[in-house]
């Protein structure tokens, strides 16, 4: 499974949290489980990756997720 199609807390937790009721809201930011600490994680701030137009950030269960290079290089793309 793709890292940024699961979410950071566990069953027990996602059973009670607010976002993971509704399968299609993300995981905000803020919130302690969305912290990634995996090696492949790097935030971007270039414009080109941000606003591709092509990536599906609906596959992405977290916020963090939509500004991680490698999410936005390597992830799902809209079919056009």
């Amino acid at each position: 499974m793709a890292c940024w199609s699961t979410r950071g807390c566990d069953d027990e937790l996602q059973g009670r949290c607010p976002h993971a009721i509704d399968p299609s809201e993300k995981c905000p930011s803020g919130c302690y489980y969305t912290q990634c600490t995996r090696p492949t994680h790097r935030v971007t701030s270039d414009p080109a990756l941000v606003f591709d137009p092509a990536v599906d950030r609906d596959a992405a269960a977290k916020e963090n997720c939509v500004y991680c290079e490698f999410f936005l290089t390597r992830g799902p793309r809209l079919v056009r």
